[in-house]
C-alpha cells in the first residue's frame, strides 16, 4: 500500500490534483482511497468525492498534523482494514505540515518507505507567499520528494525558471515538475515521477 500525502499552501490546487491522481490509478484498476482534512477551505468535500464513485473519508474541522492526530491515526487504521487500498492519497489542510502528517502515518502501521510527500506550489501566488510565509513555505516543502509547480498554464515560461530557480536554490536535491492539474499539462510527466 502506497501513500500520497499532498502539502501545499491554502488554494495551490491540491483538490484538484487528489482528483486527478485518484482518477489515474482508478483507471489503472489499482484501489485508492482518499483522506481530505477540510478545515474550513473550500474545496471538494467527502460527499462529492463519494458521488464520484471513490472510498472517500472525511476529517472535520481542524488540522491531522496537529488537533486531530489521533483522528487521523485511527482513520487510516480503518481505512487499511475495512477498504484495504493499493493507493491513499491524504489531502490535509493547507495549513498542516506534511512531515508531521508522514510521521502520523507511519505511526498508524504503514511502511514509511511507501509514503511520499508530494509538495504543491501555486504559480500564481508564490511571489506573495514567499514574502509573507516564506519560512512556513519551506517547512512544508522540507519533507517533500519533489515539488509541484501546479498552474502553470496561467503564468509565463519567464516567471515558471524563475519559481523552479527559487525551490532549487532552497531545496537543490529535489525534483521540481511544472504542472497544471486543472488542464492536465505535464500530468503524465507526474504520473512517471509516481510509484
Amino acid at each position: 500500500m502506497y501513500v500520497y500525502i499532498l502539502g501545499g499552501f491554502l488554494g495551490s490546487g491540491k483538490t484538484t490534483l487528489l482528483m486527478k491522481l485518484a482518477s489515474m490509478y482508478t483507471k489503472r484498476g489499482l484501489k485508492t482511497a482518499l483522506l481530505v482534512n477540510e478545515s474550513g477551505e473550500i474545496g471538494v468535500d467527502g460527499a462529492t468525492l463519494k458521488a464520484e464513485g471513490y472510498d472517500a473519508i472525511e476529517l472535520p474541522d481542524g488540522c491531522i498534523c496537529c488537533s486531530l492526530s489521533g483522528t487521523l491515526q485511527s482513520a487510516l487504521k480503518n481505512i487499511a482494514r475495512d477498504i484495504d487500498p493499493d493507493i491513499i492519497i491524504v489531502e490535509p489542510t493547507g495549513l498542516a505540515l506534511p512531515h508531521k502528517v508522514k510521521e502520523l502515518v507511519h505511526y498508524a502501521m504503514i511502511d514509511e518507505e511507501a509514503t511520499y510527500i508530494i509538495g504543491v506550489a501555486d504559480v500564481q501566488r508564490f511571489e506573495d507567499l514567499i514574502k509573507k510565509k516564506e519560512q512556513f513555505f519551506k517547512m512544508q516543502m522540507s519533507g517533500a520528494d519533489f515539488v509541484l509547480i501546479n498552474k502553470c498554464d496561467l503564468a509565463t515560461p519567464e516567471k515558471i525558471e524563475q519559481i523552479k530557480a527559487w525551490i532549487h536554490e532552497s531545496f537543490p536535491e529535489k525534483p521540481i515538475q511544472e504542472i497544471s492539474a486543472k488542464t492536465g499539462e505535464n500530468m503524465d510527466k507526474l504520473y512517471e515521477m509516481m510509484k
